[in-house]
């Protein structure tokens, strides 16, 4: 595309964010081993590595090491702490100064995080936590504003990083 419109237009990466169940399917293996083969240097795959499924752990159908499947398919692969963000950004920075194969990121995270009685379990996997583990939750991450409340500190942050990037998009 970027041939046809122009390079300072067509610029970008392109980011897929997958979990477990995603790579279990075989088409997923077809896209991910022609996308190898063509080197396609401008696409990042963020895998969220939680080892759950909606039965219960991957263990119990899907043992593949998928850093290993993905580098022996031609890709850049690396790991990181899924829920630090200055690794996923370290990660995001590295994978795109890749640019002759696609890169896998296999961010480690547990799924649930902060639910004192449900997290790493498929529990949360697709259903809600419920009325007193959401409280428990909320109190575990030291959550304090109401349901659908945003404080405003955190409101005016989002605001600041949503208004990144806006002179581009309009030009």
């Amino acid at each position: 595309m970027a041939k046809d419109s122009g390079s300072d237009l067509v610029d970008h990466h392109t980011y897929v964010f997958l979990g477990d169940g995603c790579l279990e399917e075989g088409i997923g293996q077809e896209a991910i081993s022609l996308a190898g083969h063509l080197g396609l240097g401008k696409l990042i795959m963020l895998y969220d590595d939680n080892g759950i499924t909606i039965d219960g752990p991957t263990s119990v159908s899907f043992s593949d090491d998928i850093p290993k499947r993905l580098s022996a398919c031609g890709w850049h692969v690396q790991t990181c702490d899924g829920h630090d963000a200055a690794s996923i950004d370290a990660a995001l920075t590295l994978a795109k100064a890749v640019t002759n194969k696609p890169s896998l990121i296999a961010m480690k995270t547990v799924i649930g995080l902060g639910s004192p009685n449900k997290a790493g379990t498929a529990s949360c996997h697709g259903s809600p936590l419920g009325k007193d583990e959401a409280a428990a939750a909320k109190a575990a991450l030291g959550w304090t504003a109401e349901p659908f409340e945003i404080p405003g500190t955190l409101l005016q942050e989002w605001r600041i990083i949503g208004s990144k990037g806006k002179e581009t998009r309009l030009e």
